[in-house]
């Protein structure tokens, strides 16, 4: 099975280093040298990776063959794609390959079916599941502990405990007009100290 592990950005100095886009959880032994990657578009690989090293953050690569700047810059945007075995998994027992993922049922804890995923979306602060409910409609389930509590690869789904509203928007938590207003009149008694209290240290809200 064939898995996008990066992309390809802009040249990196004058030798020929890219800067790329990891899209892999495991980018020590799927980006490491020697490591011969095939390419989207198909016409800019195969790629043989030379030397690695992490500058400023970016993971920044440099493919045999490819010795300046304009030959790197010709490979921007290019994907880059490994070869994995279908059985294999991650080492580490709490992450996932997206192909095992996908198409997975989403229910919730009391086996309620909310849909089925359809796409991982990668995003720098978290992953994201796209859901297909029954009635063609996609919700998007951020991929963190505190809402997908389980993956039961062999019973084929992802149990979930969403927050209000994240699934059905009648029920997330309003805050009424009279709420809003009670607010904004206890901001406007702070902002003129009529009923503000003394304090010599620091308070922690109730």
């Amino acid at each position: 099975m064939q898995l996008v592990v990066a992309r390809i950005g802009r040249a990196h100095g004058i030798k020929g280093e890219v800067t790329v886009e990891v899209r892999t959880d495991e980018p020590e032994l799927r980006l490491g040298p020697g490591v011969v990657l095939a390419t989207e578009p198909a016409s800019t690989g195969p790629l043989t990776i030379e030397t690695g090293r992490v500058h400023s953050g970016r993971l920044l690569l440099r493919f045999e063959g490819v010795r300046d700047r304009t030959a790197a810059e010709a490979l921007r945007n290019t994907l880059l794609i490994a070869d994995v075995d279908p059985e294999e998994l991650p080492e580490d027992p709490e992450e996932f390959y997206d192909h095992q993922l996908m198409d997975l049922d989403v229910v919730l804890a009391d086996g309620t079916e909310i849909g089925r995923i359809t796409e991982i979306t990668h995003l720098p602060s978290q992953d994201l599941f796209i859901v297909e409910r029954p009635d063609g409609t996609e919700v998007m389930i951020p991929f963190v502990e505190e809402i997908v509590s389980e993956i039961d690869l062999e019973e084929q789904r992802a149990v979930i405990t969403p927050p209000p509203g994240l699934i059905d928007e009648s029920q997330a938590v309003v805050v009424s007009t009279r709420d809003e207003e009670a607010a904004a009149a206890e901001s406007g008694r702070a902002e003129d100290g009529s009923d503000r209290a003394g304090s010599d240290g620091a308070g922690k809200d109730a």
